[in-house]
């Protein structure tokens, strides 16, 4: 059984209309099975940074304990948020041994407090489930990076450029390839594999509701049979999509197609 966690949460997001990303979790609820889900009654505040190098980490960390409350490990867990970050907080409440992760997303999400332009935490999310960065954050131990693929990532900070060296990357011409990104995450050796898909990852020719559009992304149906792909090969421990900020309904109306050719995918 599959159970979808509404994660409503701006905080992580560097961008300006952030809260066009509650916008988007909701729409996405609303074309849910009520009775698989859950929509979590995320702060609306932006909270403060605590001293850290985070910006918002307060709201951040009642939104952790908000997720860690209702995972499941009887049952498998889809989120939607909101900002990317909540796969973060999703990975540290399940069993990580032998999980790797396949991170689909347009940028790297491996600055930390220190290398981050914006202190955001949506861009310290990937380094954080490696184990670096805001200690409050990160998970421990952190998952090996021989077990994280990233796909699609085309825009990337200087300070990223370090930890992509540690980490498979499917690049951007290759992330349409089913086969190619199978074999990524086979080449783990991991037995499960946990799905995080930033919906910034997908070409902005054929999707517009996001913060950030970065140009020459993977279509929404090659995503989705890459996904199904490596399904066959490792059972989903569960998944997240993200990044959904339509700027108005009808926006949102008009995205909701590939929204759902994705939810598929990992259901």
């Amino acid at each position: 059984m599959t159970r979808f966690l509404i994660v409503p949460q701006w905080q992580g997001s560097p961008a300006s209309r952030a809260m066009l990303l509650v916008d988007g979790a909701n729409a996405i609820a609303g074309d849910l099975p009520r009775k698989d889900t859950t929509v979590l009654d995320v702060p609306l505040e932006a909270g403060e940074s605590l001293g850290t190098g985070v910006r918002r980490l307060s709201s951040l960390l009642r939104v952790r304990e908000l997720i860690a409350e209702h995972m499941s490990a009887s049952e498998q867990t889809v989120l939607i948020g909101g900002d990317c970050s909540v796969s973060v907080f999703a990975l540290s409440a399940v069993d990580t041994s032998d999980l790797a992760v396949l991170w689909c997303d347009a940028h790297p999400d491996l600055n930390d407090p220190s290398s981050s332009p914006s202190g955001a935490f949506s861009g310290m999310s990937l380094a954080s489930v490696l184990g670096h960065g805001e200690p409050q954050l990160a998970l421990t131990p952190g998952i090996p990076a021989e077990r994280v693929v990233l796909l699609g990532a085309r825009s990337i900070d200087e300070g990223e450029r370090a930890r992509l060296g540690s980490i498979a990357v499917v690049d951007p011409e290759d992330a349409h390839d089913p086969d190619v990104v199978a074999a990524a995450v086979r080449a783990t050796g991991a037995s499960r594999v946990w799905v995080h898909i930033d919906v910034d990852v997908i070409d902005p020719a054929e999707f517009e509701g996001v913060s950030d559009a970065e140009p020459f992304g993977v279509g929404a149906a090659s995503l989705a049979a890459v996904i199904r792909q490596v399904r066959k090969d490792r059972p989903l421990a569960g998944a997240t999509i993200a990044g959904f900020a339509p700027r108005t309904p009808a926006d949102a109306v008009r995205d909701m197609g590939a929204i759902l050719r994705l939810i598929g995918a990992v259901v």
